[in-house]
């Protein structure tokens, strides 16, 4: 029997916040630094929208999906990039996983320092003040991509 990744599945409530998060950053209003991310669905075609909290962490930008190997996640190993969009100014990017665990979990628990309270209920228990252990176990269930805006 094969397990399923990790995906926590959003709420109705959560779907209908992140609706109005993602018009609000169509629009020009960041949330605390929230964008729009489009990316092309794998099987549909379609440019697929969601909010998203953009990372910096060490001069690089880092994309975090906290519920998992969720759609966006899906789509985005097969595109390979996307769009971030906040009001008319939109950013193309390339998109790069983060195989190697070792720096995935120093840069999820930089997210957890930033994010952590939006996104915690999602980490199954991990915090910023988790041990290095308990971070690096985590880090297979929540997939990290690199991204560099194109010119």
């Amino acid at each position: 029997m094969s397990q399923q990744p990790y995906y926590r599945r959003a709420s109705r409530l959560t779907v209908r916040l992140n609706g109005l998060v993602g018009r609000m950053a169509r629009h020009g209003v960041s949330v605390l630094g929230t964008a729009e991310l489009s990316v092309r669905g794998r099987t549909s075609g379609r440019m697929q929208r969601i909010p998203v909290n953009p990372h910096s962490y060490e001069g690089e930008r880092y994309l975090v999906s906290a519920r998992g190997h969720s759609q966006w996640v899906r789509n985005m190993r097969v595109a390979g990039g996307g769009e971030l969009r906040v009001g008319r100014r939109t950013r193309a990017f390339s998109a790069a996983e983060i195989a190697d665990d070792e720096r995935k979990a120093r840069i999820v628990r930089a997210y957890l320092e930033r994010w952590g309270w939006e996104v915690d209920q999602y980490f199954q228990g991990i915090t910023a003040k988790s041990t290095d252990a308990e971070i690096l176990a985590a880090c297979p269930d929540h997939p990290v991509f690199r991204i560099s805006v194109e010119p």
